[in-house]
């Protein structure tokens, strides 16, 4: 089931629709049944535990790797199973921030090279232009113009950062997949990247796809979130209903464990026993029963399928009537019920 669509694009079409998006490794569904609508401007967190897909999905929005079903469509121009390679005008579309700027850098080449490189590829222009737009994106991304002939090792990891921002943006994409694009990073330097990167939404009109297990940074940042387990997606919505109320047991177990900065915030955590169920061998019915509080005989039966619940989409036969409300001050943390 798709997510309503929200706003349109300048463009009169949606800016990115997955629908069904899955990538099989031999009998292993890395990613299964993911569908949702992104309009121009907007940024979708996808959070999750390591292993529920969220690294293959973006691989397949970037066109590293081709759905194995479905369909992937940026602005009308769409990529399924049966699609020849992407053409290149597509792929400019979309560029990715890997979570590493350690690895994601040449250490052989300078920073100047390093942002000329796709304009070498994938433009006719001259080296006086090249050079232009390397040091106005070096600029874009709080850097200086003598940076331009240095090497990565002589940066910071914030810097570096922000030479793999810059490097994404030379190409003018329309679409940013951020993977874990601060995680490596020092807390004081994550605020300055994020900051950076709102401002450059804001002035290049920018869609992010954000992949993030830091719910802080995703409740900053984000205006949908998705939240995946097992290859799928289990709950669904903007930002603010999802972090007010979460449907899903998964997703107020994950809630649950966020440090909360106010003290006057009580509530228990949520721990989940057990361990996700083996890839080669999935369960019949809702793959996260195994681990649920709330498991009952239907959770084993029958596969839940994502449907509206109060403002949001939730995967669960038995989904929360009340999850955690705001963190004002005062506020609590409740206790869920379900239906």
């Amino acid at each position: 089931m798709s997510q309503s669509p929200g706003k349109a694009s300048r463009f009169g079409k949606p800016l990115v629709i997955g629908q069904d998006l899955s990538q099989v490794y031999g009998e292993v569904r890395a990613l299964n049944g993911v569908s949702f609508e992104l309009d121009q401007g907007e940024t979708l967190a996808v959070v999750g535990e390591s292993g529920c897909g969220k690294s293959t999905l973006a691989r397949i929005l970037t066109m590293i790797e081709t759905p194995s079903s479905g369909r992937l469509s940026i602005e009308g121009d769409e990529i399924t199973s049966e699609s020849k390679r992407p053409s290149q005008a597509l792929r400019r579309k979309v560029q990715i921030v890997f979570q590493n700027p350690y690895g994601s850098l040449n250490p052989r080449k300078t920073i100047a090279s390093t942002l000329e490189e796709p304009l070498l590829l994938n433009t006719k222009q001259g080296r006086s232009e090249r050079r232009e737009r390397v040091l106005m994106m070096l600029d874009k991304v709080g850097m200086r113009p003598e940076h331009a002939d240095r090497y990565p090792h002589m940066f910071s990891g914030g810097q570096r950062q922000r030479v793999a921002v810059a490097r994404a943006l030379m190409l003018e994409p329309r679409i940013l997949v951020l993977d874990e694009p601060v995680s490596a990073l020092d807390l004081s330097i994550q605020a300055q990247v994020l900051n950076m990167l709102a401002d450059l939404q804001e002035e290049f009109d920018l869609t992010y796809v954000f992949i993030s297990h830091d719910l802080s940074v995703v409740r900053h940042i984000a205006d949908k979130v998705m939240v995946m387990y097992f290859g799928r997606a289990v709950e669904m919505g903007d930002s603010e209903a999802v972090f007010a109320a979460p449907r899903h047991p998964y997703t107020h177990a994950l809630f649950s464990a966020t440090p909360a900065a106010d003290p006057e915030r009580k509530g228990e955590r949520v721990r989940l026993k057990g361990e996700p169920p083996s890839p080669l061998n999935p369960p019949p019915g809702c793959p996260f029963a195994p681990r649920c509080p709330r498991r009952q005989d239907l959770c084993d039966e029958k596969r839940p399928d994502l449907l509206p619940h109060s403002g949001a989409l939730a995967a669960c036969h038995f989904p929360l009537t009340e999850g955690l409300v705001g963190e004002g001050p005062g506020q609590q943390r409740r206790t869920a019920e379900v239906h």
